[in-house]
């Protein structure tokens, strides 16, 4: 996440909104947030880090009456500390609370709440043991990731998803300890993990990840393996040209144009002049001469022309 993306359209698809949100994984939350659905769990969402909204869009559309969607983002703000500073200046110099405000309304009617701070302050904003997914995809600083799951702890239902992203990065180590010290220490159970995202529960992840794998088997568009480590059953998936899960269009759409038909270049090719009959006395040799002398004939004529 070194090159920051720059964009003043409005989006007329998701895939328009700039952002690192692999098909993958837009089709891992909208199983998880359906399932929710199916299920009959009520509960607020949150996201912690926003960038130019994409995540969020897609997590804002399975938002139901009743229920708040939080969005917590430094956005032009001074961080907390020089480390998230210059983490800040270096990945998301090009991110404004009017691009993700921009994004975020191309597809919905109303914001969600937004809260312009360090992800520090959720825990005062969001009550304890209301929300029933939280990703987290702010700072990938130790301390400061530590700190989001343990505000994620608090503020989640008993059996609520919270879902850490760039936990296995090169560039972010800093999540990676963090990720795996709180299912070593801190009662985190491991649902699963795509490329970019560990999807866990303090809950009991059982039923869970039987549904779970029983929808991935059935696909063929997702790598699909099971592991046993610390005592923990790791369902790892991986795409395989896997395309994004339909998503509506938003109200700035425009459809292609289709291209023309290729012009007529040429009128209708002229008829060849018909072969004129021939004569009797050639019939009467092509009928009554063997093939091998007739061909003699037609070389020997061939050659006086």
């Amino acid at each position: 996440m070194t090159h920051p993306h720059v964009t003043d359209k409005h989006p007329g698809e998701l895939a328009d909104v700039p952002g690192w949100f692999p098909p993958l994984d837009q089709m891992l939350f909208t199983w998880f947030l359906e399932r929710q659905h199916k299920q009959g769990t009520h509960g607020d969402l949150l996201e912690l880090g926003v960038y130019m909204g994409k995540s969020a869009i897609l997590l804002g559309r399975h938002l139901r009456p009743g229920e708040t969607f939080t969005v917590c983002d430094l956005f032009e703000g001074e961080a907390p500390d020089g480390a998230n500073q210059a983490e800040a200046a270096k990945s998301y110099s090009s991110l404004t609370r009017q691009a993700f405000e921009r994004n975020y309304l191309s597809f919905h009617d109303t914001l969600p709440t937004v809260i312009a701070a360090p992800s520090s302050v959720v825990a005062e904003k969001v009550a304890p043991g209301t929300c029933r997914f939280v990703h987290i995809d702010a700072s990938h600083l130790y301390e400061h990731v530590h700190g989001d799951i343990g505000a994620a702890h608090d503020i989640l239902l008993p059996d609520g998803i919270v879902v850490l992203d760039d936990f296995r990065s090169e560039h972010t180590p800093g999540v990676s300890v963090a990720a795996w010290e709180a299912v070593l220490n801190r009662g985190l159970r491991p649902v699963c993990l795509s490329t970019q995202k560990l999807y866990g529960t303090w809950g009991d992840p059982e039923p869970l990840q039987e549904d779970l794998l029983e929808m991935l088997r059935q696909r063929t568009d997702v790598g699909l393996s099971v592991q046993e480590a610390a005592g923990h059953r790791l369902i790892r998936t991986r795409s395989r040209g896997m395309k994004p899960p339909p998503f509506p269009a938003s109200r700035h759409y425009v459809a292609p144009v289709p291209a023309p038909a290729p012009a007529e270049t040429a009128g209708p090719r002229a008829a060849r002049p018909a072969r004129p009959a021939p004569s009797r006395a050639r019939r009467l040799a092509r009928d009554l001469l063997p093939p091998v002398l007739t061909r003699a004939v037609r070389r020997a004529r061939a050659s006086r022309a």
